[in-house]
């Protein structure tokens, strides 16, 4: 199968939103039919395509000059983040249908709004199938800006900032990891390679320093401290929104970058041992704890979930920058699972908010009598996230927390404990919402508030039972990312 079908998956998402943006359908009925059938086609593609291209054939779909060339590629990590897209974006746009609904904006904010949502899909997908720096670069700079509006949606003084602080952030970021990108590409090709390319190609010396501005500057979008305001100050965005930044499309694409930028360009060759890698393992590890304190002290219900993200991202960072093949390992299972817990997690958050108005955790206090499976599949992530054995959650962890001890190093194992103290904090940011919900006296709620719909309701059972299924039997999962973080695919 030729590699230059990978870009129909990537094109009709952007021709599907163009024309919700040329010719608005009216109607809620078509308009989510229309939207739902084209990203379950996308998605049907995507796996057909994956099942069906040579790994690591590529495609060059347009050169600039030698060495800077736009093209695609099937392996390993874009199997991996390809395939979780084409899973979960259809899910949430079922439950986007219903959430958008209690929107009091005219037909025509809804039509922007599936158009951008859409749009989103094909730009993530670019992200997952790049087959060199120059490609993910290119397609991680228009993430930002597609995602814009999105972020913006509501069009309120709180959003328009927020998409402000989005676009600042995000485009710094950027122009950190552009040095990194060129630095990458003046061998000629830049193209991914398991265990990187560089090592020997420059100074040592310097393309470790220039692997820094890569590694902060593509951990912006998965909110690494410093340069993580962005992703609290997003969580005004609809919930549909917020759940595919803070779980897959942009925090994801960020851990991406990170592990193509590590292990398939610079290669651990050149950075295993060095203060470099120390400063990145130090980075991840207090980004880890920093967060999940900050997500201890948050009020609101969406801004608690988003802290908890950052800290969960800094997890697979950590992961990637142990350099070794068990780190990478942990960081891989974490992407996966950490988005699937996620998801359920902003899922019943916002179904919560979108029932009852209420946005603040002391306003939970009884919610969960009114609105049982939605809090009973909160409590099931909840305890994911945590790390309690039995959910998908632990076994990531588990991963990492022994991959760090195994390192040997004193930045790995301050990382490891960095791992341990984070999530204690997250067992207590996390399930005080459950204790609220279920055992407080109940809050004032308006009349009638019960549970949600069924188009609410189903995206979040069917990642509560993913969740359940992976921590229950994890092992063939597993198998394939321990194939990818050794290089077999």
């Amino acid at each position: 199968m030729n590699p230059v079908l990978l870009l129909i998956p990537i094109l009709l998402p952007f021709l599907g939103g163009g024309f919700l943006l040329l010719r608005p359908i009216l109607g809620n009925r078509r308009r989510n039919l229309y939207t739902e059938a084209v990203a379950c086609t996308v998605s049907v593609l995507v796996f057909v395509l994956l099942s069906g291209i040579p790994r690591g054939q590529s495609a060059t779909v347009y050169s600039f000059v030698e060495g800077f060339s736009v093209g695609f590629m099937v392996d390993g990590p874009s199997m991996l983040f390809a395939g979780m897209i084409a899973v979960m974006w259809p899910l949430a746009l079922l439950y986007a249908f219903s959430y958008m609904e209690a929107e009091e904006r005219r037909a025509g904010w809804r039509n922007t709004f599936f158009a951008f949502y859409l749009m989103t899909y094909g730009v993530t997908l670019a992200i997952a199938f790049a087959e060199n720096l120059v490609t993910m670069y290119v397609f991680f700079e228009m993430l930002t800006l597609i995602t814009i509006p999105l972020v913006s949606h509501w069009q309120n003084p709180d959003s328009v900032y927020s998409g402000r602080v989005y676009t600042a952030y995000c485009i710094a970021g950027a122009s950190m990891a552009f040095i990194a990108v060129v630095m990458g590409t003046l061998d000629g090709s830049g193209s991914f390679r398991y265990g990187g390319n560089l090592a020997n190609e420059f100074d040592p010396a310097l393309m470790r320093g220039v692997f820094l501005f890569g590694f902060f500057g593509f951990g912006t979008k998965a909110a690494l401290f410093p340069l993580f305001r962005w992703l609290p100050q997003a969580s005004v965005a609809p919930t549909p929104v917020t759940a595919l930044l803070h779980a897959v499309a942009v925090v994801n694409s960020g851990a991406y970058a990170v592990m193509r930028l590590t292990w398939y360009a610079f290669g651990p060759d050149l950075l295993l041992g060095s203060r470099e890698q120390t400063v990145c393992v130090l980075a991840a590890a207090f980004s880890m704890v920093f967060a999940a304190w900050m997500a201890l002290r948050q009020r609101h219900f969406k801004r608690r979930l988003a802290y908890s993200t950052m800290s969960n991202l800094s997890y697979i960072l950590f992961g990637v920058a142990l350099m070794t093949p068990e780190g990478f390992w942990g960081g891989l299972a974490h992407m996966l699972f950490h988005g699937i817990i996620k998801m359920s997690l902003f899922l019943c958050a916002g179904a919560f908010m979108c029932l009852t108005g209420n946005a603040y955790i002391y306003e939970l206090d009884g919610a969960g009598r009114r609105m049982p499976v939605t809090f009973v599949c909160y409590t099931l992530g909840a305890l994911s996230l945590t790390g309690i054995p039995l959910f998908c959650g632990f076994v990531s962890k588990w991963r990492l927390l022994t991959a760090g001890i195994q390192a040997g190093t004193a930045a790995s194992v301050a990382g490891a404990a960095a791992l341990v103290i984070s999530a204690f904090l997250c067992a207590v940011y996390s399930l005080t919402v459950s204790v609220r919900a279920f055992f407080a006296p109940e809050s004032r709620y308006p009349q009638g508030v019960q549970e949600a719909s069924w188009r609410m309701l189903v995206p979040i059972g069917l990642f509560t039972a993913a969740n359940l299924l992976f921590g229950l039997w994890s092992g063939p999962v597993m198998a394939f990312l321990e194939s990818i973080a050794r290089g077999a695919l």
